[in-house]
Formats: structure tokens, sequence, C-alpha cells
């Protein structure tokens, strides 16, 4: 009983320690992270946004005696480039829907907990070096001049087709949960606070933490 519950119990938590996803028609947002990375005398990265080290940091000293891995993932999109080889911004959910991205490539690295330097300033050089694999990933896979590389990801490869009935479910459940409480207004009331405050506490949590 107790595996049985060990397992039903298992969570994972999700960081993206760029603090907003990666868009090439921001450019500003690009500039200016990379200006950030050379005002830290860190690497100049270019298909992911510098890093910020503090939550992802907390989160993992947190939760430490709890993990054994972490996973870096790295995820890229067919179908999302010009004629010009520029890269457009991620796809949408009716993009995927009609097929105008046909394939999603995710890097799976596993990483052993003793790997993760303690210490902040060790940790976040070590955080910046992982994105500095990321990019490098990242870079091969849509400036490949070699087609063998280009739009892949090196080592062994899986593919996991999504059919209705594993994705079909999942919908049906979640608009279950969410589309009453949308169409009432104490519903509305009630996601708008937990969205709002849910904020607040994580980002005062991540502020004031030492």
């Amino acid at each position: 009983l107790k595996k049985v519950l060990s397992a039903y119990l298992c969570m994972y938590l999700v960081i993206f320690p760029e603090g907003t996803r990666y868009n090439p028609e921001l450019q500003k947002v690009i500039s200016d992270s990379q200006a950030f990375a050379v005002k830290e005398g860190l690497a100049v990265l270019k298909h992911v946004l510098t890093p910020r080290m503090k939550a992802s940091h907390v989160a993992i000293e947190t939760m430490k005696e709890h993990l054994d891995a972490v996973y870096d993932i790295t995820i890229a999109y067919e179908g999302k480039l010009t004629a010009a080889g520029q890269r457009h911004p991620a796809p949408t959910m009716p993009e995927f829907l009609c097929k105008e991205c046909p394939r999603v490539h995710i890097h799976f690295n596993r990483l052993d907990m003793r790997e993760i330097p303690v210490e902040p300033v060790f940790f976040r050089r070590w955080l910046h070096e992982r994105f500095e694999i990321k990019d490098k990933l990242l870079t091969t896979f849509y400036d490949s001049e070699d087609p063998e590389k280009k739009c892949r990801f090196p080592g062994e490869s899986q593919k996991s087709p999504l059919s209705l009935t594993k994705t079909l479910p999942s919908l049906l459940i979640l608009g279950g949960l969410t589309l009453p409480m949308l169409l009432t207004e104490s519903g509305r009331k009630l996601y708008l606070s937990t969205w709002l405050y849910g904020t607040l506490i994580g980002w005062a949590w991540v502020s004031l933490s030492p």
C-alpha cells in the first residue's frame, strides 16, 4: 500500500529559469537578455534566453531531500523556420491542430542531484552551462547545414505519437473542471483570485527567501 500511495502521490515541478518563453519576434527581450549575460561575464546565448538562477536554486534547495535527480528538457519544433532560415515563434494550439508543426522534438538529460552545486555562486555558473548546452543543441537543430543533423537532436530517439484515445480523456477532464468555473460569476472570481494570489505568494516567496 505504501508503494502504491507513493506512486500515486508523486509530483513534478516544472521551472522555466528564463522567466519567459523565447520568442524571436521580441527582439528587445532577446537583446536585454544578451546584454545581461555580457554584463555578468556569461556566454551570450542565441536560441535561448539567459537563465535567472534564484527561483531554480530556491526550488532545488528546498526539495533536495526529496529528489534524486533533475531532468533538463529542451524542446524544438519542426516547421518553424522561414525560407531564410529564421525561427518563427513556438506554435500555438490552432497551429498544432492544423498540423503546421508536424513534430515536436524533446531532448531529455537526467542530472543526478550530486552533480548540482549547492552554493549560489557555483549553482549560477552550473545553470548557465546547462543553457549553453541547450543553445548548442538548438543551434544544430535549427541552423545545421548537415541534413542528417538538422531538425533532430543527437542520441537515441523514440517516436511517441499522440492518439485521440490518449488526449481526449485529458481534454474532457480539464474542460469539465474549467468550464463550470468560468461560466459562473463566483467561479470566475475564484479562478481570478487563485491565479492572482498564487502568483503574488510565489513571487514573495522567491523574493524574500535568502
